[in-house]
């Protein structure tokens, strides 16, 4: 590909590639207009399309609410929650509304709506400012929650997510948004649904999503040096998942480790570990690991939050006792 473009710039060129080409795509959200968002994704985009991204209140609710009805009138809203931590004030638009309106009007109607959210610890943000919360809407059939890790797959799934009739949660992680990949000029779609096998293995699989993904690479290079294969997945879309994808895996190294940087407690990597135990549990040769944060609310003093998130040692370690098993 050659070109390279951070993580927050492919999200602002999907939008901008969007926005041109379907009129029907808009943009809401708290100062996502002439300030371009609190981290700078949505800038540029007023001074081309004035009428079509506008400042809202500081009101989810009224966000989502707005949002909802404008997609089953016709158009395509791209809603910007600043911080996934409040999601929870728009609950209920977003699983009562949205993603039960297919179903209550048997096809006939839709709510295609993108809600991009801003989730994840790392930058000392504090407890109401870095949390994962995938797991939250995954036990809300008709929503679609999409985590992007690299920058490539951020501008291919927001089109894909944009073009779908779905309700889509489009988490981005924040201490992803400077890093940069390279990324096509050009505008295109990455399937939703389907995970990616970032790496061949053979002896463990690690699944991995957003900083979690960094952190399986480097200790697969780190087990390499002992004589271990780790093959790595990113499930890209946590709902609904690709299990034929991470069955595959399992059958094929035996091992595996899910590595989640929410709590452990009602995490996608539990829902994950009780579909390997029910479909392919005759392939393990060992038990199933899961590498979480602590069940704690992400602390504000650094060596804290440190503390509480799940780090590259704990996946090592973690290797090592599957090998040792």
């Amino acid at each position: 590909m050659g070109r390279k473009l951070s993580y927050g710039m492919a999200i602002n060129e999907a939008l901008h590639q969007m926005m041109g080409a379907d009129e029907r795509v808009f943009i809401l959200g708290e100062d996502v207009a002439k300030m371009g968002g609190d981290f700078g994704i949505t800038k540029g985009i007023w001074e081309k399309w004035p009428n079509r991204i506008k400042d809202t209140a500081l009101s989810e609710s009224a966000i989502l609410g707005l949002s909802c009805g404008a997609a089953v009138c016709g158009l395509k809203p791209v809603p910007e929650i600043m911080f996934a931590d409040f999601l929870g004030v728009c609950f209920d638009q977003l699983t009562n509304n949205a993603a039960k309106l297919n179903f209550m009007y048997q096809g006939k109607a839709h709510c295609g709506i993108t809600v991009r959210a801003v989730q994840g610890g790392g930058i000392r943000c504090a407890y109401h400012h870095s949390a994962c919360v995938e797991s939250w809407f995954m036990n809300t059939p008709g929503l679609v929650v999409v985590c992007p890790t690299t920058p490539y797959e951020a501008k291919g799934m927001l089109i894909s997510a944009i073009k779908s009739d779905n309700p889509v949660l489009f988490l981005e992680h924040k201490t992803l948004y400077n890093v940069k990949g390279e990324v096509l000029q050009e505008m295109y779609e990455i399937p939703l649904y389907e995970a990616e096998v970032e790496r061949e293995g053979s002896d463990i699989t690690i699944v991995a999503t957003q900083i979690m993904l960094d952190k399986a690479h480097k200790a697969a290079d780190i087990m390499a040096k002992e004589g271990v294969s780790v093959e790595i997945i990113d499930p890209r879309t946590i709902y609904p998942y690709d299990k034929d994808t991470i069955q595959k895996s399992v059958a094929k190294t035996g091992r595996i480790i899910l590595a989640q940087e929410g709590p452990k407690c009602g995490g996608w990597g539990a829902e994950l570990s009780a579909m390997i135990s029910e479909d392919v549990f005759e392939y393990l040769c060992a038990p199933i690991k899961r590498v979480t944060s602590l069940d704690s609310p992400v602390p504000y003093a650094p060596v804290l939050e440190d503390y509480v998130l799940p780090q590259l040692d704990d996946l090592v370690k973690t290797c090592r006792e599957l090998m040792e098993y």
